[in-house]
């Protein structure tokens, strides 16, 4: 063999050792998908699907459909919007498991849950 052919030889083989960590590093770096967001709407005084099951790390979004202002206060004070006015938005993202209990404090008999299982 040639000095040349052994050049080449060896930069093709370290050229493909490069591409083959560069696609290993970057499938392995790969975030995951972030959950489905979930939505609860507000309207006729009521959460519609007041009761919501989601994964660690999915958003929930309460949008007011009502004509009359309203809250989204969790019981044990994880979460607390602002007074939500017609078609006003709040977005809550639940990183960890657990039952989390909300009501409107305008409006205290409007509940509702979101169950965040794993």
């Amino acid at each position: 063999m040639t000095r040349a052919f052994k050049v080449l030889t060896f930069q093709a083989a370290t050229l493909a050792t490069a591409g083959l960590m560069l696609t290993t590093v970057a499938a392995v770096t790969r975030a995951a998908p972030a959950p489905p967001a979930a939505a609860v709407s507000i309207d006729n005084f009521t959460f519609k699907n007041p009761v919501v099951t989601v994964k660690p790390g999915t958003t929930v979004t309460w949008t007011n459909g009502d004509d009359i202002p309203h809250t989204v206060v969790s019981t044990d004070g994880v979460f607390k919007s602002k007074v939500l006015d017609t078609a006003d938005r709040f977005s809550f993202t639940f990183a960890k498991a657990g039952q989390f209990g909300y009501f409107c404090s305008l409006h205290p008999h409007m509940t509702g849950t979101v169950i965040v299982k794993a």
